[in-house]
Order: structure tokens, then sequence, then C-alpha cells
């Protein structure tokens, strides 16, 4: 249930982006020195990222990356869904879980539910708009 390096280094990607929105397509490079990542981490999460969408690329000259979302619909949610493997507090409720044996009988069970659905309703409130400054830096 630890937010990874890099489900926080996405967050950050897409704050840059959506700040540097007015400037087209950035180049991944300027992206990794503004966030002080390495370029070639970068691009592992800039794949996540794109596989779902919220980000698109061109190759080339002038190429880079921008938002495919506006930053008023897309939460830190969707993004750190998209680059987390498993963000759950316990096996159990995870949606490809095996079916536990103990599961009728578990007294811990609603308990784990309710801190699953909290964890999405929390980050879900969370739009990059409400995380962009006025000026880009």
């Amino acid at each position: 249930m630890l937010v990874s390096t890099k489900g926080r280094y996405a967050l950050s990607v897409v704050i840059d982006l959506a700040e540097h929105d007015k400037d087209g397509y950035v180049p991944l490079a300027d992206i990794a020195a503004r966030q002080n990542i390495s370029k070639k981490y970068l691009e592992a999460i800039i794949k996540d990222l794109v596989k779902v969408k919220i980000v698109k690329g061109i190759r080339g000259k002038g190429g880079g990356y921008k938002l495919s979302v506006s930053p008023y619909d897309c939460t830190a949610w969707d993004v750190i869904k998209a680059t987390e493997d498993n963000f759950t507090p316990v096996s159990c409720v995870t949606d490809d879980h095996a079916v536990c044996p103990n599961k009728t009988a578990c007294r811990t069970l609603p308990m784990w539910i309710e801190l699953d659905r909290t964890l999405k309703v929390f980050f879900e409130k969370y739009k990059i708009s409400d995380m962009i400054s006025e000026e880009p830096f």
C-alpha cells in the first residue's frame, strides 16, 4: 500500500506536463531535468501513462509528450493506478485475488474493504489541476 517511487514520479510528470501544456510536446529530457528523474526511469513511467491514455507522445524533431486528458478531469488516482501494480492494503481485496477460504468467517475483511475504498476516494478527490502552479517553473 506504499506509493512507490514510480507512482510519486508519475504524479510529478503529469503535473509537469500540465504546467507546460502551452509548450506543446515536451521533450523527455526537459521533464527529466526539471523533475530530477533519470531519463531511463522516466521512459518506463511514460510508457505506463501512454498505455492508459493519460499522456501521448510523438517522435522526431519537435517530438515529446503532452497530456491527452484535461488536468481538470484527471485525478491522482488515475495516475497512481496506472503505475502501481497493486495498491490495496491486503491481497484479499484485489480484483484478481484468489477466493480466500476464510472469506465468510473473516472478521477483518470489512475493515480492509473500507480502507481500500477510502484510499481510492481520497486520491480521486485530487485533480491534477489542483496541483499545478499558476506559473510553470
